[in-house]
């Protein structure tokens, strides 16, 4: 992680504005875990409450997880969302206030059990992030049913980014129990 901000820092001292589009540069091929990450936090907040944002996010969740199992190189983006941009100063500052997490993070997750964090692997997690994405519209029924799909989205999200193959191991435990708590709810629902 703490590569990950310096490549963005370096980022930010080039140019007065960072773009979605540097982000993405920057990241390289851990770009994936961030974009499958964040809407699964997303959909973990109060936020996943409202009809329809369950679904949409989802939606975006599989057009980045089918980019993994394409194996694309880096994140193709919409172009709206590529140009996107903030203030070189203000993500200096974002990544000065995230670097003790970086260091927490670097200190707990690092490259253990690497045979699943490969390209192979990765494109297999990313299929499960589809089916767990295809899942949260029927879940979504439910008042914050679909949490149960999206906590093992942000766990592989994580594990992409962070490439620790202990943690995906964990998203494979979390899909499974997700599978278990979406069938119990459905079938409780429909008896």
């Amino acid at each position: 992680m703490g590569d990950i901000f310096d490549a963005i820092d370096e980022a930010a001292n080039e140019t007065s504005e960072v773009s979605l589009e540097d982000l993405t540069e920057s990241f390289g091929n851990r770009s994936y875990g961030p974009f499958l990450l964040v809407p699964a936090l997303i959909e973990m907040s109060p936020i996943g409450g409202v009809p329809g944002v369950p679904t949409v996010l989802a939606l975006i969740i599989g057009l980045f997880a089918v980019q993994i199992v394409a194996g694309r190189g880096t994140l193709w983006l919409p172009g709206f969302l590529r140009r996107a941009s903030v203030s070189s100063d203000r993500m200096r500052g974002a990544t000065s206030k995230m670097r003790p997490v970086a260091r927490w993070m670097d200190r707990w997750f690092h490259g253990r059990l690497k045979a699943l964090v490969t390209p192979v692997s990765m494109k297999v997690a990313a299929l499960a992030c589809i089916v767990l994405a295809a899942t949260v519209p029927f879940l979504e029924l439910i008042p914050f049913a679909s949490t149960a799909p999206m906590v093992a989205v942000a766990a592989f999200g994580l594990a992409i980014l962070v490439r620790d193959g202990l943690l995906m191991g964990a998203a494979y435990l979390l899909t499974i129990g997700a599978f278990a708590v979406g069938i119990g709810i459905l079938a409780g629902g429909g008896g």
